[in-house]
């Protein structure tokens, strides 16, 4: 890591672990994506979640859920920072 941009990362694996730790060990972790590359993530959280397989990969397999819906399940979401420049 560049000591000169501190802020250029927004997660440590130490900072990720210590969060991790504080969430149900049993959850599945999914990531947000599209197209290639890679960039920072958010805070991870737990979100409802639904199995879509059928959906196209720009889609994604996994979708968020309403709380009601039925073969909805608690996952681990790393949300990936979208930039617009």
């Amino acid at each position: 890591m560049s000591e000169d941009k501190p802020d250029k990362f927004f997660f440590t694996v130490s900072q990720l672990i210590e969060i991790l730790k504080t969430m149900p060990q049993d959850l599945p972790v999914l990531v947000s994506g599209y197209k290639n590359g890679y960039e920072n993530f958010f805070h991870p959280c737990v979100e409802k979640m639904k199995h879509e397989p059928e959906n196209t990969y720009y889609d994604g397999e996994f979708q968020r859920a309403d709380k009601s819906e039925k073969d909805s399940f608690d996952a681990v979401t790393l949300q990936r920072v979208m930039r617009y420049d």
